[in-house]
């Protein structure tokens, strides 16, 4: 054998072995192994809301006790905007070994695919965990609408078509389905003002920067109501809520498809271990059996619901299909 031919055959062996050896980081990050106990670092929990709303909140409540049981500090990373989109594409990217999570509605997989663009596959890129709560959304009126009700916020909407400005905490999130629903059936040019998020439109909100806002019921907003600074219109959710017996639901005034209420969970990326998930849904089902974090979910007017990994799968793909029918009504609606 020449020598030329010898040193062409230990390049390509030797290259090979490079590539192997640079690819095994990858490999050893896939994964949890039996040698690599989990969690071995600290936990990322994304949440894909801004801080100081209603979910991160709750977020930061779950955090704690989630610490304590795995025994490793839980982050939390505010990755707002895009109604949660952005913050989910950072979870799709992460690596699935157990410790990057993310909490969200479940909008940004069953809705948010459906009239804009992603950049993760709302299918394929994550996997339930567990689902924490549901909280009804709230309509309330701003100083900028002189109107006492609901069904005055409707005849304004058709009298003056395009003056009624609707905020909502983002595109695809389930304040714009409520808006898009009521806009479809009530045939009224009502101007959506979406926000990055539920916090900094509140402030908007008391200053009378739009007429209406969707959002989820917590205790501040319902603290604003009772000082008259906001008009609490009407709520989405199966029945009316002990805090506002007087104020219809969705349902009541006519707008059932528009009565929806928000699904929380936590995810983690595709591809995360089995075992991984399983032992995640236990902790994380009993922190919410908890009685201190069912007393500070209920005190904020969520409804704490658990459950198994398949409960959330199910939750996802039945508003999937739920919401798939109702964009495919009117696109335009949603914009």
């Amino acid at each position: 054998m020449s020598f030329s031919l010898r040193r062409r055959q230990l390049v390509r062996s030797t290259g090979a072995a490079l590539a192997a050896a640079c690819a095994m980081p990858r490999l050893l990050l896939a994964a949890p192994s039996p040698s690599m106990p989990w969690p071995n670092r600290p936990v990322r929990l994304i949440v894909v809301y801004p801080p100081g709303g209603v979910s991160d909140g709750m977020a930061r409540m779950l955090a704690e006790p989630l610490a304590q049981l795995l025994g490793v500090p839980v982050l939390i990373e505010n990755r707002a905007g895009a109604g949660g989109s952005i913050g989910m594409d950072a979870l799709a990217r992460a690596v699935p070994d157990g410790c990057t999570l993310a909490f969200s509605a479940i909008s940004p997989i069953t809705l948010h695919p459906l009239v804009a663009h992603v950049a993760y596959d709302p299918l394929r890129a994550f996997a339930p965990v567990a689902t924490v709560m549901r909280t009804p959304v709230l309509v309330v009126g701003t100083p900028a609408f002189a109107g006492r009700n609901f069904e005055e916020l409707i005849a304004l909407a058709r009298s003056q078509p395009g003056a009624v400005r609707w905020a909502t905490s983002g595109v695809a999130t389930i304040g714009h389905m409520v808006l898009a629903q009521v806009r479809m059936q009530s045939r009224t040019a009502i101007t959506h003002i979406p926000y990055a998020g539920g916090g900094p439109q509140l402030n908007d909100a008391l200053s009378g920067q739009f007429e209406v806002l969707s959002t989820n019921v917590a205790a501040q907003q319902l603290q604003y109501i009772g000082e008259g600074r906001l008009k609490a219109l009407a709520v989405g959710s199966p029945s009316r809520i002990e805090a506002l017996p007087r104020v219809p639901t969705l349902g009541e005034l006519g707008y059932e498809r528009a009565n929806r209420d928000s699904l929380f969970g936590i995810f983690a990326p595709a591809r995360t271990p089995v075992p991984v998930l399983q032992r995640l849904n236990a902790l994380i089902n009993q922190v919410l059996r908890s009685a201190s974090v069912q007393a500070r979910l209920r005190s904020a007017y969520n409804l704490p619901v658990g459950g198994g990994i398949e409960d959330l799968a199910h939750e996802i793909a039945a508003d999937r299909r739920r919401n798939r029918a109702l964009v495919s009504g009117d696109r335009s609606q949603f914009d």
